[in-house]
């Protein structure tokens, strides 16, 4: 089996849910679970999700969203606060942390809101949540006025906090609900220009250069943000950024006029897709983000015009991940592991290693188990993935949280049972 750092086999006990690398302290009739073959990683950890609750349960809720995440291998999420109530304030923020002590199955961070309401009016009671909260979000909304958008960014910096940006700007969508490309123009669709994205990105990257502050961009999809980011790192900011899955693996020639091919931002060009790409391989890009956004079957039933924007995905994306850049030779397996684990825990300072006495946290990956992707299984109450009918390698067999199993699908390992 193996374990992160520099990937070497070996036999790790865990015991009272601790991590032991001296097997001979093991109890004799212990379990026994042949992992050779897979990878043993710290679990995967994800900056951009949404579970739901409070106010959209019908949607998603803490217990069926950390049970896709459970599955997917990820003992780390961030939740995002566009909920009912928004949490802009610690009232509101408790009632979605009282839910997530009583029924989340892996570390769930969850952002407080940038603004009010997310409305971009005013800020939130920032003072009153920081100790509270991941970091300062209103994904879901851009904040338009670049005036209250570094007051947060000073607050962020005085109290040591991270600011994680939807960049959108409202007055270029223009309706618009697909990328303003080839397709849109073939179909008769309403785009979405790409300069919607990558405008606020430069204005953010100025104040933040400004403020000193910790910041990072949301769901980055376009080249011009791309590069954007890549100059801003070269110049000193302070800044990391995301992508996801579905906007390394297809373009906007993949779509197809069904609701599972409906997010924000939207699956650009093929040129924006290999500069996604290049930005993974260079660095520029820091990790992977699922932006796993679950809905009704309903919302997600009318076509591009009109479906909701938001598709899920926390429970495939390392197999997709692997299957698409590490099986092709673009990236390695450790790079991979670094962008889906180590690179957000270190920028968000999460502990997340697998170490000798540390509470075992971490997730099995049979590397040449084959499956077709289909949403039926999920485990989330979403169903709507673009990757649906996909045949992927890298299955999720096991994941830990705290010491504590909270997903498996290794019983027939199994070789030793009390």
């Amino acid at each position: 089996m193996f374990i992160d750092g520099n990937f070497t086999k070996r036999d790790i006990a865990i015991i009272n849910g601790i991590f032991e690398f001296d097997i001979d302290k093991a109890e004799k009739n212990s379990v026994s679970v042949d992992f050779s073959g897979c990878i043993i990683v710290p679990g995967l950890t994800d900056v951009h999700v949404h579970l739901r609750e409070p106010g959209f349960s019908y949607k998603e809720t803490i217990k069926t969203g950390t049970s896709a995440c459970a599955r997917g291998g990820y003992t780390n999420v961030f939740s995002m606060p566009n909920l009912n109530p928004v949490p802009d304030n610690m009232d509101n923020l408790k009632i979605q942390t009282d839910i997530i002590e009583k029924d989340a199955l892996v570390n769930v961070y969850p952002y407080g809101s940038i603004t009010v309401g997310q409305m971009g009016e005013k800020l939130a009671d920032l003072e009153g949540m920081k100790n509270a909260v991941g970091g300062f979000s209103d994904d879901g909304r851009g904040v338009q006025n670049a005036e209250l958008m570094k007051k947060a960014m000073e607050f962020a910096k005085e109290n040591d906090k991270i600011i994680v940006a939807h960049c959108e700007d409202n007055s270029l969508l223009n309706g618009g609900y697909i990328h303003d490309g080839e397709y849109a123009k073939k179909n008769n669709h309403k785009g979405i220009c790409s300069e919607s994205e990558y405008g606020p990105i430069i204005r953010d990257i100025k104040l933040a250069k400004e403020t000193a502050c910790k910041y990072h961009v949301c769901h980055v999809s376009a080249k011009e943000s791309v590069e954007a980011i890549r100059q801003a790192k070269k110049d000193g900011v302070d800044i990391t950024c995301e992508t996801g899955p579905h906007y390394l693996v297809f373009s906007d020639s993949d779509l197809k006029e069904e609701g599972r091919f409906k997010m924000n931002p939207p699956i650009r060009s093929k040129e924006d897709r290999q500069a996604l790409i290049d930005g993974i391989i260079d660095g520029t890009i820091d990790m992977i983000a699922t932006d796993h956004a679950p809905h009704s079957a309903e919302e997600k039933s009318k076509g591009l015009e009109k479906s909701l924007m938001g598709v899920v995905g926390i429970e495939t994306a390392f197999s997709v991940m692997y299957t698409h850049f590490v099986k092709t030779n673009t990236i390695s397996l450790e790079k991979l592991i670094e962008i889906m684990s180590i690179n957000p825990c270190n920028r968000f300072g999460i502990k997340n290693e697998i170490s000798d006495g540390e509470k075992a946290s971490f997730a099995v990956f049979d590397l040449e188990s084959e499956y077709t992707i289909n949403p039926d299984d999920f485990l989330s109450k979403g169903k709507a993935t673009p990757f649906e009918g996909m045949k992927v390698s890298g299955k999720t067999l096991m994941t830990m949280c705290n010491g504590q199993v909270v997903f498996d699908d290794f019983k027939e390992r199994i070789i030793k049972n009390a």
